[in-house]
């Protein structure tokens, strides 16, 4: 038996109907760009988040670039964002004009560590970019506090964290998003809530962002071709919004599937945590809800355990193999390896396993059976 890293088919099977009958009120009412059904996703992902506003655009990555230039961050500017995250948190900062700061993660939850974000301040830094990474909060506390003594703004990078909780110290949860000053959301399709295709949301509790946001993303215009800023082209088309509509009934179910995934890992993992020093399993910060977009586990000999589990059929991805302080478009930034040692570790030694709702115990359990006969090899010098 194959375990896929990800298979959307059992999804499709189970909302297929639906959907093509919600494809097929767009076609009728040849609305494709924006209207009726990117009005209620808005909506519907507005009260999810618990923020008053939320604007429909093209992509997660839109998502950042459209609130950086809301809150006029440009050219001189700096952003704080850590160096262990998908490239689009980076991307968006240098297209603005502005620069993008790291500062390193922790080596638990793998977000960015706030205790090392005062050091990275100057007068031209303008914003934090938090990570919600893997479906978890950034301890955002810490960063909010920063953020008003030094007058930052917070852009909550929740791309993979729709649904997710902060709850520090037994406090009542703060859903991702609604935290900072903006939040951000992807729906690529192997989020938690995923589209047929790229699209992303914005939300926000701040009125004059969200109708900037708005303006924005239809080329600043307000009246049609009377432009109050430069903006960009970052509609969300109907079709996608329609499909979203019709998963984000079932995102709640989904989500809680995933939870129980990751119960039955570590439990599965259990025999074999004292066996492999190293083995590092997800870690929930506080009473955090974690909503498991990817699991990630670190690995000793990552790279053999993958060869291997591949040759037995069982799929995993890495996120992130090259840390973004070590990329070649940011070689002018002039860092070198050991800058940021705990992202660079995370990025030689953790790998994600398969998790989403219709993955069955019968393939979870071969999942790490065949983990463990892996390190079982190599304990016998296989």
């Amino acid at each position: 038996m194959k375990v896929p890293f990800f298979d959307l088919s059992p999804q499709f099977q189970l909302i297929g109907d639906e959907v093509k009958s919600a494809l097929d009120e767009v076609f009728k009412s040849q609305q494709f760009i924006l209207g009726k059904k990117v009005e209620l996703l808005e909506q519907a992902i507005a009260q999810y988040c618990q923020t008053p506003y939320a604007i429909g655009v093209a992509s997660g990555s839109d998502a950042l670039l459209l609130s950086l230039l809301a809150l006029g961050i440009g050219p001189g500017d700096e952003v704080l964002i850590p160096p262990f995250t998908f490239f689009a948190t980076a991307g968006a900062v240098s297209r603005v004009g502005a620069t993008p700061v790291f500062v390193d993660i922790d080596p638990d939850t793998y977000n960015i560590d706030p205790s090392q974000i005062e050091k990275k301040i100057t007068p031209r830094t303008k914003a934090i970019i938090p990570v919600h990474l893997f479906g978890q909060c950034v301890d955002m506390d810490p960063l909010l506090k920063i953020g008003q003594e030094r007058r930052l703004f917070i852009i909550e990078d929740a791309a993979q964290a729709l649904g997710a909780e902060y709850k520090p110290h037994h406090s009542k949860g703060r859903r991702a998003g609604e935290i900072g000053d903006l939040g951000c959301f992807s729906f690529y399709p192997t989020k938690n809530l995923g589209a047929f295709g790229d699209a992303g949301m914005v939300v926000t509790n701040h009125p004059q962002l969200a109708e900037k946001i708005r303006l924005l993303r239809v080329h600043g215009s307000k009246p049609k071709y009377y432009h109050k800023w430069i903006g960009i082209n970052s509609r969300l088309d109907a079709l996608q919004a329609a499909i979203l509509l019709v998963k984000f009934k079932y995102l709640e179910r989904w989500t809680l599937e995933r939870q129980k995934r990751a119960e039955r890992y570590s439990l599965l993992f259990d025999d074999l945590l004292p066996s492999v020093p190293g083995l590092q399993l997800p870690t929930i910060q506080y009473e955090n809800r974690h909503i498991f977009n990817q699991y990630v586990v670190r690995f000793p000999e990552r790279e053999r355990l993958r060869k291997f589990l591949t040759e037995e059929g069982i799929g995993t991805d890495i996120y992130y193999p090259v840390p973004l302080h070590l990329q070649e478009c940011y070689s002018f930034l002039n860092h070198r390896q050991g800058d940021f040692p705990v992202s660079e570790r995370a990025a030689e030694e953790t790998l994600a396993i398969p998790i989403y709702p219709e993955l069955t115990e019968e393939q979870q359990t071969l999942v790490v059976d065949r983990i463990r006969a892996f390190y079982r090899k190599r304990a016998q010098g296989v």
